[in-house]
């Protein structure tokens, strides 16, 4: 745990105006001579030699998210944004490589809960359906949300990204755009669909003549049918669901990051579950396939906040000092915050 310590160069500023300038100075010497000192290695190798944080979600969680953690020093550039996306992508694939003993239990039981899905797939389709024929209500309102794990999700992350910079509020600028990184993360997860090749609740295959939950198998949506016609490409591309990997990619980081409010994971996971709903009931994804997608968008999210949190250790750790005015006795006065 890092703790800053202020320390307020105080000196009668009001008899010696010459003494105010050579202090502020000095303090705008100090800064970057300092920073000059630091290890010039790059930020990708220094983030694998951080040691990753325990889970925010867990008990153990050490990641802060108090509004005063979200500055300068720990702002997201273009060049380090990209940095931090190429080291999201490499442990998002490198991951099932380093899967520790403590972890099987929950990929066992992720595994037991999408085979027991699967069992069930069919028949929580004919449902969904028969909801969908006889209440217009849920038509619309499904139809309305299902949008929202797409295009709109995307206007959404844009909107308070705005609000982020027109108001200069850092944190609400820096969770949206590891948002951003989830949402991109999520966009690669997709690609799994096309190794799975699994059929769709609204496509009719041309040689079984049903509509079934099979799998098909790596590249299978690019094959031709018996007629020598290849299918719509999504007609094969049910498992997982890519709507509900980016709804919740973008609802986990939401919720990690304000997690000190309540509210705010309550509504980010609520609207990344409608959307998952919506896919359901617009006939468009089996059960199995949201559960999976959205295992897959948390993982994703909680990956992306906690990487951060780790270029966050290293800036501090950069940037043991930086300049600052602090209020003292009604004054204003220059001043050195050092980070131990």
């Amino acid at each position: 745990m890092f703790e800053a310590l202020a320390f307020t160069l105080h000196v009668v500023l009001e008899k010696d105006p010459m003494k105010k300038l050579y202090v502020v100075g000095l303090l705008l010497i100090i800064h970057p001579a300092v920073s000059f000192c630091q290890t010039t290695d790059s930020l990708i190798k220094k983030l694998d030699s951080v040691s990753k944080v325990e889970s925010d979600t867990g008990k153990n969680g050490h990641n802060n998210i108090s509004q005063e953690n979200y500055n300068e020093v720990t702002k997201l550039t273009g060049k380090t944004y990209l940095i931090l996306l190429a080291s999201d992508i490499k442990q998002e694939f490198s991951a099932p490589f380093h899967i520790k003993q403590k972890d099987y239990v929950k990929v066992g039981g992720f595994i037991m809960i999408t085979a027991g899905l699967m069992i069930v797939d069919e028949s929580i389709n004919r449902y969904a359906m028969k909801l969908h024929e006889n209440s217009p209500p849920v038509v619309k309102v499904s139809n309305y949300v299902t949008r929202f794990g797409g295009s709109y999700e995307v206007y959404t992350l844009a909107a308070l990204g705005a609000y982020g910079w027109a108001f200069k509020n850092e944190k609400i600028k820096t969770t949206t755009l590891l948002a951003t990184q989830a949402y991109i993360c999520g966009s690669l997860l997709e690609t799994l669909k096309f190794v799975f090749g699994r059929q769709r609740p609204n496509y009719v295959d041309p040689k079984t003549h049903e509509n079934d939950p099979s799998w098909h198998g790596p590249l299978f949506a690019f094959h031709k049918n018996v007629d020598g016609v290849r299918p719509p490409v999504n007609s094969y591309s049910s498992f997982p669901s890519g709507h509900s990997i980016l709804a919740f990619a973008a609802a986990t980081v939401f919720a990690m990051e304000y997690r000190d409010r309540p509210l705010v994971p309550v509504l980010a996971y609520s609207a990344a579950s409608l959307i998952g709903l919506s896919r359901i009931t617009e006939n468009r994804h089996w059960s199995s396939d949201i559960f999976a997608g959205a295992t897959l968008g948390y993982l994703c999210g909680k990956l992306v906040v906690n990487n951060y949190h780790r270029y966050n250790k290293v800036q501090k750790q950069n940037h043991p000092t930086s300049v600052t005015l602090v209020s003292l006795n009604g004054k204003i006065l220059p001043g050195i915050i050092y980070t131990l």
